[in-house]
């Protein structure tokens, strides 16, 4: 069985690969990820935030400046708040690529453009293979329309692929006015591919405490449709690579998402729930499938459910909802 795909220009042996997590966090648990045959290893994010603190406590410490107070950092989270600070990330990517022989996709999370885009460059040079760009952000301020927000976003990849040589992925929520459009507009800026979809996780309400409350609720399967439609919709549109990412738990799942028009399928609330053995597992489950139904290749399989080549296109658009809400 032929599994092999290319994502952002690697050549990976199959598509499973956990997804940015504290999974990489640790040189054991990023070895037992790679014994379980994981294609490649996505780090945790580096925060925007945390960048521009340590930037900010050196200017402190060395630019003399009068009108300038050390309280300003408190604006930030503190530094407990992150497991890896940015040089100990950079450390980080270093030790995992000398202890694993797959590639090692790097992550930056950040929404604005300055100065803490060019520790792309360390990433880069402390030997990532590709990095991923999250560009997690709630335009709750009504200041900015659409197309300014989708706007800063391309200016942040232009930025970005400025810096670095490496392979850069967006990964992106789902919340865009025109997604195809969007996407064509990265890629005017060179991005070599997209993850869909960014999950947000929104605080509750203790309405007794009158308290906001911090929460984590894994995936389901029951979130991989949404993903499924996009990548349909955008495997024939876009020419960047395309990687699935939420709701995938079991090699059937998987196989949707390769059908959809997944190069590539990232895990991670499974392999939380069922530790790095799960993912040869979903890896096991997907063979057999695919064996099962007679499929020779991953190739074979990739795209043939997209928009251009599943049986009635029209489903992926309104037929679909019209015909729930009648039935």
């Amino acid at each position: 069985m032929n599994l092999k795909t290319t994502y952002l220009g690697l050549e990976l042996q199959h598509p499973l690969m956990p997804g940015a997590s504290p999974l990489a966090d640790d040189l054991d648990s990023v070895r037992r990820l790679e014994d379980a045959g994981a294609a490649a290893i996505v780090m945790r994010s580096l925060f925007e935030e945390q960048i521009r603190r340590e930037q900010l406590r050196t200017f402190l410490h060395t630019e003399p400046h009068g009108e300038s107070f050390a309280e300003a950092l408190c604006y930030f989270p503190r530094p407990e708040a992150f497991v890896l600070g940015p040089e100990e990330y950079v450390e980080h990517i270093g030790r995992v690529k000398r202890a694993v022989a797959i590639p090692v996709i790097a992550s930056l999370n950040g929404t604005s453009r300055g100065g803490w885009l060019e520790y792309g460059r360390e990433i880069a040079q402390a030997g990532a293979d590709a990095l991923e760009l999250n560009v997690y952000s709630i335009p709750s301020s009504g200041d900015e329309n659409a197309a300014a927000i989708e706007g800063r976003t391309v200016e942040l990849v232009r930025e970005l692929k400025a810096t670095v040589k490496i392979p850069v992925a967006v990964k992106l929520s789902p919340f865009y006015t025109s997604l195809p459009h969007f996407v064509s507009r990265l890629e005017s800026v060179g991005v070599d591919g997209v993850v869909l979809f960014n999950r947000f996780y929104q605080p509750d309400i203790d309405p007794e405490g009158l308290a906001l409350k911090s929460q984590l609720q894994l995936s389901t399967s029951a979130e991989l449709p949404l993903r499924l439609q996009w990548l349909a919709l955008l495997k024939d549109r876009a020419r960047c690579s395309l990687a699935a990412t939420g709701g995938i738990h079991d090699g059937r799942d998987a196989v949707k998402a390769v059908m959809a028009g997944a190069d590539a399928v990232q895990l991670v609330s499974a392999l939380l729930h069922g530790g790095p053995a799960r993912l040869q597992v979903v890896l096991t489950e997907m063979i057999g499938w695919m064996e099962e139904h007679v499929y020779e290749s991953l190739a074979q399989m990739k795209g043939s459910m997209s928009r251009a080549a599943c049986p009635d296109p029209s489903v992926y658009e309104r037929a679909n909802y019209m015909l729930v809400l009648q039935g």
